[in-house]
């Protein structure tokens, strides 16, 4: 049987004991809530389900994302990154609730506070994302067996289209004649060879082979290795370049950000990012090649084939050649025109 017993004026503690297992308690500020908790623990001790809620309810959300920053982000491949989003979310009022009491309406009222301040969708998802990867360690590994993860719940805000800025005219020209000459190869590569900002500043000579042409990228956005094919495009620009110990380019992704706004600026070039340039290196291997999705997924890191979704119109015309019964890398010639090797008879 549970004892239950007043402290103070206004609490009353509900003490489960049972052989073989350990003692269970709560204080609540009602008899009756006590009494309805001591029947649910007897219930389920009685049904073999009984799972210790004893950590989960003494430790607060905001504890348990200090656990995660001392243990956790150090092993992630952008600490910092995850500290910062982890400290933030410790400075909202959901992070004094006990990891025991959040449900689901309490995640997504979190959700609709961080939509009402005007943040991003993306921004939300992350935040989502840490929260649940969060509630799943304490689960497997910290004895919160009892608690479920909320977030799970939830549904997760739309996340804005991507954006889909090009090289307009003779914008690429112009960038690359405003660029520094130290910086005129990283814009080149990049469009060469789709890489985001973080993998072309972290390659390293040691991770580069011209005789194989490939480079081995064994830190990317998705926390998975990438071998990335070069072309011969690439292999002359890194061919170009001073070759030392290190950095390739000798370039922090602070200082590339900062290069590419200065060079738009010189160049008169409005709202064109860094990341621009693999939206532009992926568009023209869907419009110049005739790799197939796995193989253009497999160079540029994508996480998932979804994501490429949104450049499959760029090759509505080569389907077009298809459909005519054209093999792949092979192109059928317009209506009217003559076809490949043969020419027009004189009028």
């Amino acid at each position: 049987m549970a004892a239950i017993r007043k402290r103070g004026n206004l609490q009353w503690e509900a003490r489960v004991r049972r052989r073989g297992m350990p003692t269970t308690c709560k204080t609540f500020e009602t008899k009756a809530d006590a009494e309805a908790w001591a029947r649910q623990i007897e219930n389920e001790v009685d049904r073999g389900v009984f799972v210790s809620r004893k950590e989960a309810e003494n430790v607060t959300l905001s504890e348990a994302l200090s656990r995660y920053i001392e243990e956790c982000a150090p092993l992630r491949s952008h600490p910092e990154d995850v500290i910062s989003k982890a400290r933030r979310l410790q400075r909202r009022p959901i992070a004094s609730r006990l990891m025991a009491a959040i449900r689901a309406k309490d995640i997504a009222d979190f959700r609709k506070e961080r939509e009402a301040e005007g943040v991003s969708g993306n921004t939300v998802r992350l935040d989502l994302a840490l929260l649940s990867k969060l509630f799943n360690i304490a689960r497997a590994d910290w004895g919160m067996e009892s608690i479920s993860n909320p977030v799970q719940l939830v549904q997760k805000p739309k996340v804005a289209k991507g954006r889909e800025r090009r090289f307009e005219a003779d914008e690429e020209e112009r960038l690359l004649k405003a660029a520094p000459s130290a910086f005129q190869p990283v814009i080149r590569f990049a469009v060469e060879t789709c890489m985001r900002r973080e993998e072309i500043a972290s390659l390293d000579w040691k991770y580069v082979d011209l005789e194989q042409r490939k480079a081995f990228l064994p830190e990317t956005k998705n926390e998975t290795a990438r071998t990335v094919p070069l072309s011969s495009v690439a292999r002359q620009i890194l061919r170009a370049l001073p070759h030392r110990e290190g950095s390739v380019f000798g370039s922090s992704e602070q200082m590339i950000t900062r290069r590419m706004m200065d060079a738009t600026v010189k160049a008169g070039i409005e709202d064109l990012h860094f990341h621009d340039l693999r939206h532009e290196g992926v568009s023209r291997l869907f419009e110049k090649t005739d790799l197939d999705v796995m193989e253009i997924k497999a160079i540029t890191g994508h996480k998932s084939l979804e994501m490429l979704s949104r450049y499959t119109h760029l090759r509505t015309a080569r389907l077009a050649d298809r459909l005519d019964g054209a093999k792949r890398g092979e192109k059928k010639s317009a209506p009217g025109t003559a076809g490949p090797g043969k020419r027009r008879k004189a009028i």
